[in-house]
C-alpha cells in the first residue's frame, strides 16, 4: 500500500483561497486557511501569492495588516504589468521550484502551457466546512472550452487529454528569471491607493481628528504627566521619607506643574523626586472650579508644605496666600483625628448625603436605644407595682382569714357560754319545781294524817 508523498514546497493562491464562500477576499480567512495547512504539514514551506489588486478589495480594518504582511514578505505580489494577474505569478513559481499549488482554481487559460498541473499531487483544493474547520484535498484541474482552446494545437499528448508527457520535458521548459526577480519584494513605503474622499468627508475626518485632539488635550490638561490612579502611591517610598524628613509642614517649595486632576493639580517639585498635590481649596480662597485657572501647565509655582499622607505617600501643598489657613484646618483635621486624604476627590454632594443618612441611622439608632431603655424602666416599674400590690392583696387575705377565725372562734365561744346558760338554767328551774313539789307532797301526807 503506497503512501501518498507529503509536499516539501507549496504555493498558496491567497487570492483564490481568501476569496472562497466569498463575494470580497478576507485577510483573515486566508490568514486562518495558511495556518490549518501549516499545522497539517509542518515541513512544507509556504509562499502566498496575491494578485495586485488584493488590498483594494479587502476591508479597511484589513489594511494595516495587509501591508505589514508586504514588508515582511509573508505575502508576496506579482510586479505591475504582470500578465494573467496573479495566476500566471503562482504557476511561474509553482513551476520554478517544482512546487504543489493550494488553489481551487482550474487554470484552464494554462493547461497548455503548464501540463504537470494534471498530475498527482500537484494541485490541492481547500474548503471551510462548518463546525470542522479548513478541509485539504487533492485535486484535477477540470477541463473546459477555455482549457480546450488554451490546449488547441499544442501537439503534446497531454493536449489531447494523455499523461505520456515526461517531467523532464516540463522541467525543460523553466523559464529562468533574473538575479533582481528572485531578490526580497521591495517594502512599500504608502497604503494602497484608494478612492478619493469626497470634500464632506474630507471635512468630516478633519472635524473628528480636531475634536479628538481637542479632547485629548483637556483630558491632559496640557500637562506632559497623568493623575495617579485610585489607591495608587503619589511617591516611591524611599524619596517620600527623604522628603518628609528634610521639609517639615511650612516649609517653601517650588514646584513644576505636571498633571491636573478633577480635583486638583499635582506639581513636581524642584531638586527632589517626589510629586507634590495641590488641592483646589488650597489654591484660593474661595476654591476655583479649575485648577488650570490658577496654575498653568509646565509653569513654575511657589508653594508652601501643608501636610502629609503615609498611606498614599502623598505631599498636600498650598498657594502662599492661603498655607496659613490650609495648615490650620490640617491641624484641625490631626486633632480630631479625622486626616483629609491627599489624593482623593473632596467631598461631593453624594457623599454628604451619605453622611448625612449615616448621622440619622445613628440617631435613630439612639432613640430606639433610649425607647427600649425608657420600656424596660416601665416594665420593671409594672412588676413592682404588681408584685407590691400582690403583696398587699396577700397580707389583706391573710388579715381577713385572721378576723374571721377570730370571729368564727368568738361565735363558737359564745355558743357554747350561752348553751351552758341554758342547761345551768334548766337544771335551776328543775330544781325548783323539784322544791316546789316536796312541800306539796308533805302537806299532801299531813292532810291524810289528819284524815284517820
Amino acid at each position: 500500500m503506497s503512501t501518498k508523498p507529503e509536499p516539501t514546497h507549496v504555493v498558496v493562491d491567497g487570492s483564490n483561497i481568501a476569496t472562497e464562500g466569498r463575494s470580497m477576499p478576507s485577510l483573515a480567512q486566508l490568514s486562518e486557511a495558511v495556518g490549518s495547512f501549516m499545522e497539517e504539514h509542518p515541513d512544507a514551506a509556504i509562499t502566498v501569492v496575491v494578485d495586485a489588486t488584493f488590498g483594494h478589495r479587502i476591508d479597511k480594518s484589513e489594511v494595516a495588516e495587509f501591508e505589514a504582511g508586504i514588508a515582511n514578505n509573508e505575502l508576496v505580489a506579482p510586479p505591475a504589468g504582470a500578465i494573467g494577474r496573479g495566476d500566471a505569478f503562482v504557476l511561474s513559481i509553482a513551476q520554478k521550484v517544482g512546487a504543489s499549488i493550494l488553489s481551487n482554481d482550474s487554470f484552464q487559460e494554462f493547461h497548455g502551457e503548464y501540463g504537470w498541473l494534471f498530475d498527482e499531487g500537484r494541485l490541492i483544493g481547500g474548503k471551510p466546512v462548518p463546525h470542522i474547520g479548513w478541509v485539504f484535498v487533492d485535486r484535477v484541474p477540470v477541463r473546459g472550452p477555455v482549457s480546450r482552446k488554451a490546449t488547441r494545437g499544442s501537439g503534446s499528448s497531454r493536449s489531447r487529454g494523455g499523461r505520456g508527457r515526461s517531467r523532464a520535458k516540463d522541467d525543460a521548459t523553466v523559464r529562468t528569471g533574473s538575479k533582481e526577480a528572485s531578490e526580497p519584494m521591495p517594502t512599500p513605503t504608502s497604503p494602497p491607493p484608494g478612492k478619493a474622499p469626497t470634500k464632506k468627508a474630507a471635512a468630516r475626518k478633519a472635524t473628528s481628528k480636531k475634536a479628538a485632539a481637542e479632547k485629548t488635550e483637556v483630558a491632559a490638561g496640557g500637562a506632559t504627566g497623568r493623575p495617579p490612579k485610585r489607591d495608587e502611591p503619589v511617591n516611591e517610598l524611599m524619596p517620600f521619607l527623604d522628603f518628609v524628613e528634610r521639609h517639615p509642614v511650612g516649609t517653601s517649595v517650588t514646584g513644576t506643574v505636571d498633571a491636573y486632576s478633577s480635583h486638583g493639580a499635582y506639581v513636581n517639585i524642584a531638586d527632589t523626586e517626589v510629586r507634590g498635590y495641590v488641592p483646589l481649596r488650597m489654591m484660593a480662597d474661595p476654591a476655583p472650579r479649575s485648577a488650570k485657572k490658577v496654575l498653568r501647565p509646565d509653569t513654575e509655582v511657589e508653594l508652601v508644605v501643608v501636610s502629609f499622607s503615609p498611606a498614599l505617600r502623598s505631599i498636600d501643598c498650598a498657594v502662599p496666600d492661603v498655607a496659613e489657613q490650609a495648615i490650620a484646618a490640617a491641624v484641625d483635621d490631626e486633632a480630631s483625628e479625622q486626616p483629609a486624604s491627599d489624593a482623593a476627590p473632596e467631598p461631593t454632594k453624594t457623599a454628604k448625603k451619605a453622611a448625612a443618612k449615616k448621622a440619622a441611622a445613628k440617631k435613630a439608632a439612639a432613640k430606639k436605644t433610649a425607647a427600649k431603655k425608657t420600656t424596660a424602666k416601665k416594665a420593671a416599674t409594672k412588676k413592682t407595682a404588681a408584685k407590691k400590690t400582690a403583696a398587699k392583696k396577700t397580707a389583706a387575705k391573710k388579715t381577713t382569714a385572721k378576723k374571721s377565725a377570730a370571729k368564727k372562734t368568738a361565735a363558737k365561744k359564745a355558743s357554747v357560754k350561752k348553751s351552758a346558760a341554758k342547761k345551768t338554767a334548766t337544771k335551776k328551774a328543775a330544781t325548783k319545781k323539784t322544791a316546789a313539789k316536796k312541800p306539796a307532797t308533805k302537806k299532801k301526807t299531813a292532810a291524810s294524817k289528819d284524815e284517820s
